[in-house]
């Protein structure tokens, strides 16, 4: 690989953005394909599968064998609320594979003892996020049913295009926070991609229960995120 293709490469891993590196098996040639570039026929089908699923193949493209060499993001959790969703939910992610962080200003609710083995931050979201940003492989799931802690990762969630953003409440709670989120200048649009009530209907009533729902709806959102589907969680 040369020199600058390895650098660029690792820029966007460092960034945590998505990139394939197209080596062309006869002559020895690459060059890298970011997330949105624009790649048409048979090799744009490619690359955004290989995009999608992040599996790493050769393809037969206009009598040329390609190497597509995949790098993408590990997806992550970010949690809003030290609740006794989360309690079930950290672990069930980590199972997984999906890293966990928990981020809740309660002191009361976001101690060691009730979250052990989890990356757990007592600190207000907009001062964790300043540090560490959400991107597109991130999913966020605000659990506190507090507009004060709830509404500005769901916001940033949003500007930052995560791939999944869920919101715990009943439909009267998130007709309010609609209303919230369209005075704050975010768009219809943007407020539509909101999965609430949060996880698939599977008419869950305890915590775990919910927390099952929650991650299953977050799986299925990643493994099929670019495929069109007509079927939307309740």
């Amino acid at each position: 690989m040369k020199l600058d293709i390895l650098e660029a490469l690792n820029e966007e891993r460092r960034a945590r953005r998505a990139a394939i590196v197209v080596t062309d098996l006869g002559d020895g040639a690459s060059r890298l394909l970011r997330q949105g570039d624009a790649v048409e026929g048979a090799l744009g089908e490619a690359v955004a599968e290989a995009f999608r699923t992040g599996k790493s193949r050769s393809v037969e493209v206009e009598g040329r064998t390609l190497f597509l060499n995949a790098h993408v993001p590990q997806p992550r959790l970010v949690i809003i609320g030290a609740v006794h969703i989360s309690q079930a939910l950290a672990p069930m992610a980590r199972i997984a594979g999906y890293p966990v962080e928990i981020i809740d200003p309660r002191t009361a609710f976001a101690t060691p003892e009730r979250f052990p083995d989890v990356h757990l931050q007592a600190r207000w979201p907009q001062d964790v996020l300043a540090e560490t940003p959400l991107d597109g492989y991130t999913a966020l799931a605000a659990l506190t049913h507090d507009p004060k802690i709830d509404d500005m990762p769901l916001e940033a969630a949003l500007a930052a295009g995560c791939f999944y953003v869920g919101a715990l409440g009943s439909r009267k709670t998130h007709a309010k926070r609609v209303e919230r989120l369209l005075a704050a200048g975010l768009s219809s649009g943007q407020v539509a991609r909101i999965h609430s009530p949060i996880g698939l209907d599977i008419a869950a009533a305890s915590p775990p229960e919910i927390a099952v729902a929650v991650l299953a709806e977050i799986i299925r959102t990643f493994r099929t995120r670019g495929i069109e589907t007509k079927e939307h969680a309740a």
